[in-house]
C-alpha cells in the first residue's frame, strides 16, 4: 500500500491539487487535520478530500470553524479567517468536519493533529516535547501536523534511558523505518512556515517500509488573489509567498 500523508491544507485548493498531482497514484490519503481555516476555498478542499479514498482527523481550525473552540484563543488573523469560514461552509461539509475523530490508529501508525497527548492543540516543536509524548502512543510511528514544519523525531531507549533526536527531512530521499520509534511531521500543504513556500507532504510505502518527504511548487498567486477577493487578512495573504 502506498499512502499520501498530508496535513494543514487550510482551504488552499491550488496547493492541495498540486500535491495530489505530484504524489501520483496512491491507495489512500491520510489527512492530519486542519482541512479548513486561513485560505479561500474551505468547501472545495473538503469536497476534494471527501472524493478521495482517505482517512482524516480533526484539527484545531476544523474545530474553530465548527465553534468547538473559543476563538479568543486564536490570533486576530486566524480568528477573522475562521469567522469567515463559518459563514462559507456548506451544511454537508460541516457535518463531515463534525464527524472527524481526534485520533486514529491504522496498523503500525497513529494519526493525530497536534500530539498524541493533546491531539487538537499541543505543538510538537522540540525534542523534549516529542519525548514527553512517547508514552501516549503505542505504535512504532506517529504522524503529527499542526506546526506546519516538516520534521522527524527519533525516539530510542539507550542503556535504559529514553532519548529523542530531531532530524531534518531529506527531500525526495526515502527513509527506512527501523527499530527506533518515530514522530513524523509531513509539514503543511496550504501554509508552510519553514521559509519554503512550497507545499509539503509525505509518501509512505508500507511494502518497502519507507517514508519520503516531498515539496511541490503551486500557483501561490492564484490563492492570494482569491484571498484578496474575499477580504481575508493581508498578513495571511502575504505570508504564503514567503513560507512563514
Amino acid at each position: 500500500m502506498r499512502y499520501l500523508v498530508l496535513s494543514d491544507i487550510h482551504s488552499n485548493l491550488e496547493a492541495f491539487e498540486a500535491v495530489l498531482e505530484d504524489a501520483g497514484p496512491v491507495d489512500q490519503v491520510w489527512c492530519l487535520g486542519d482541512v479548513v481555516g486561513y485560505g479561500p476555498d474551505p468547501n472545495a478542499c473538503v469536497e476534494l478530500l471527501r472524493s478521495l479514498p482517505h482517512l482524516c482527523i480533526a484539527g484545531n481550525h476544523d474545530w474553530a470553524t465548527l465553534g468547538k473552540l473559543d476563538l479568543r484563543d486564536f490570533n486576530p488573523d486566524a480568528r477573522e479567517a475562521n469567522l469567515w469560514s463559518r459563514e462559507q461552509i456548506a451544511p454537508e461539509n460541516l457535518a463531515y468536519l463534525k464527524a472527524l475523530p481526534e485520533t486514529l490508529v491504522e496498523g503500525a501508525f497513529t494519526l493525530v493533529h497536534g500530539s498524541p497527548r493533546h491531539p487538537i492543540w499541543e505543538y510538537i516543536i522540540y525534542a523534549s516535547t516529542a519525548q514527553d509524548n512517547s508514552t501516549y502512543f503505542d505504535t512504532p510511528v506517529c504522524f503529527v501536523g499542526h506546526t506546519h514544519i516538516p520534521v522527524i523525531f527519533c525516539l530510542s531507549n539507550k542503556d535504559g534511558k529514553e532519548a529523542c533526536e530531531t532530524m531534518p527531512p531529506s527531500l525526495n530521499s526515502p527513509r527506512l523505518m527501523g527499530q527506533e520509534r518515530l514522530i513524523i511531521n509531513p509539514g503543511s500543504v496550504g501554509q508552510s512556515r519553514d521559509g519554503d513556500p512550497r507545499a509539503s507532504y509525505v509518501i509512505l510505502d508500507e511494502e518497502s517500509l519507507t517514508f519520503e518527504h516531498r515539496r511541490v511548487v503551486y500557483p501561490v498567486e492564484r490563492t492570494q488573489a482569491k484571498m484578496m477577493e474575499h477580504n481575508l487578512p493581508l498578513r495571511l495573504v502575504l505570508r504564503l509567498g514567503y513560507g512563514w
